[in-house]
Formats: structure tokens, sequence, C-alpha cells
């Protein structure tokens, strides 16, 4: 057995949706973790040596080391340990096998992706862009916007001012759209899949608009323009990629250290404020990964 500390842990929207429906009062906070080894007892882990760890939002704990994941070999020593939360870890994943094995991008397409200045979208972006692609974001803030076109998106704007979003989005791109990475269903799904290309594909990675709501909401439908647009949809959730972790990672980490993907870290001081921090994030506060440092 191992005894480790935390030293970044991460909040995700999908630890609201699955909170709610999986655990009980009492339980501990799911959630992944950048821990250091304080006291090893397994030959595989040596004490000081870096870790992700999927143990839930606690300062130590103890594990066998089944469920430990060691950092790649080739890990830049300059490089910030918490991106293994965020671009180098399973955000970057759901960005990157959700780009290639569900929207399947070709060189040349227009691709939409909405919270695209979140720790999944802004990846999705640059990704997409070194795919050869046209890319659109969405964000909730002024700042946000400004960081999409930073970081080589090719049209973004803010969907809380623009006064149509069926209007911002044919501006963004008049022919429509080949894939739509989504992030937050809803009433921008709703508007959005009426801008999709013949064949278009659409990516169902998350559905943040609705984790807080408490009454069910009723249409707009999407058959429609899903049977004329012959249009392929699908939710996915990264874990089925889990024979090619090492694939992904290693991908991303290459495009971090040559520079062509940015990572961008909000980060929170102190293990007290993980509920705050994740209230934030929820709320739309970070730019890019939102993290929390011990």
């Amino acid at each position: 057995e191992l005894l480790l500390e935390s030293v970044f842990l991460s909040v995700d929207p999908y630890m609201r949706p699955y909170s709610q429906r999986d655990m009980k009062e009492g339980d501990i906070m799911i959630g992944t973790q950048v821990a250091r080894i304080v006291e090893s007892k397994n030959p595989a882990f040596t004490v000081g040596a870096f870790v992700v760890a999927r143990s839930g939002w606690r300062t130590h704990f103890i594990s066998d080391g089944k469920d430990l994941q060691h950092f790649p070999s080739n890990w830049p020593e300059s490089l910030p340990k918490s991106l293994a939360l965020g671009t180098v870890g399973m955000p970057g994943l759901t960005a990157y096998f959700g780009l290639l094995e569900v929207c399947k991008v070709k060189p040349g397409e227009t691709v939409l992706v909405n919270a695209a200045a979140g720790a999944v979208g802004s990846v999705v972006g640059q990704l997409a862009k070194i795919g050869g692609c046209k890319v659109v974001g969405c964000a909730g803030s002024d700042d946000k916007v400004a960081y999409l076109k930073k970081i080589g998106f090719d049209e973004a704007f803010n969907y809380k001012t623009v006064t149509s979003l069926d209007e911002a989005l044919r501006k963004a791109s008049p022919d429509g759209y080949d894939c739509f990475f989504d992030n937050v269903g809803g009433e921008f799904a709703s508007i959005a899949i009426n801008q999709m290309k013949k064949y278009g594909r659409i990516a169902v990675c998350g559905a943040i608009s609705q984790y807080n709501v408490s009454v069910p909401q009723k249409g707009p439908y999407m058959q429609v323009p899903m049977i004329f647009q012959e249009l392929q949809m699908k939710g996915f959730i990264v874990t089925r990629w889990n024979n090619r972790w090492e694939e992904g990672l290693k991908a991303l980490l290459k495009w971090v250290v040559e520079g062509k993907v940015k990572c961008h870290e909000h980060v929170t001081e102190g293990f007290e404020n993980m509920p705050t921090a994740f209230i934030g994030m929820l709320k739309g506060e970070n730019i890019g990964k939102a993290i929390v440092k011990v």
C-alpha cells in the first residue's frame, strides 16, 4: 500500500450529474487529483513521485497502486503537473477522442464548439485547427472570446450578448457546420442543429445547461433537421477509449510541448475552497481548466 497527499485537485462539470445520480449524503465527493507519494510499501511507486488518482475530494488517501496512473516518463520538468488534470488528462482526451472517433473530422471542414473556453472546448478548437479545419467557438464573456481568438479560433462570439444566436451562427459560417461538438445541450443545441450541413456529425459530450434544471423542459425537437440533413448524433463518455489512453496522452503532450496546443488554468488556492471552485466552474467563472491547489 501507499500513502498519498493531493497536490492539485480537479473540478469538472460531470461531477454534478454523476453525484446526483450515484451518491448519497456522507459519501466522499468524486474527482481526480495529482498526488505525491508520501510513504510506499509498493516497489512500483517511489516516495516523492507524482501520480494521477481518482480518489475524490481528499487531501490524503491510501491506495494499493492499482488505481494510480504514472506520469509519462518524458513529462518535461518545466511543464506544470496540474496539466495532467486538464489538457494532458481526461478533458484533453475527451476532446481528442470526441473529435477523432465521434466527429471523425476531416481537413477543410467547419467545426462548431460551445463552452469553447472551457477545459474541453478550448482543446477541441485547437485540435480541429491542427487537423486543418475552420473552427467557430462561443463562450459567455468578452474575455473568453478574446482568449479563443488568441488560441487560434477562426470565429468566436459571446452568446450572452448577441441579439440572435441563429444569426450569430449563420454569420460565423454562412455555409453551415460539418461537425458540432456540444458541451451545453438545451436551447443552444436546438438552434445549432438547424445549421448543420448534409451528413453532419454531432458529438454530445455534455449538457451543462441542464445539470441544474429542476423542472423538465419541452422541445424544440430535433428529428426534422436530423432527417432532412441526414445527421449523425452520438453521445459519448471518454472512458470508452480507456484502452487507448496512452496513445491520446502521448499525442496531447507532444502538441503541448511543441506549442501547438496552448493551456490556460484557473487556479483556486486551498482545499477548503473546493466547493467555491466547483460552483464557480459551473457558473462559467473559469477560462480553461479549473484547478484547486492544496
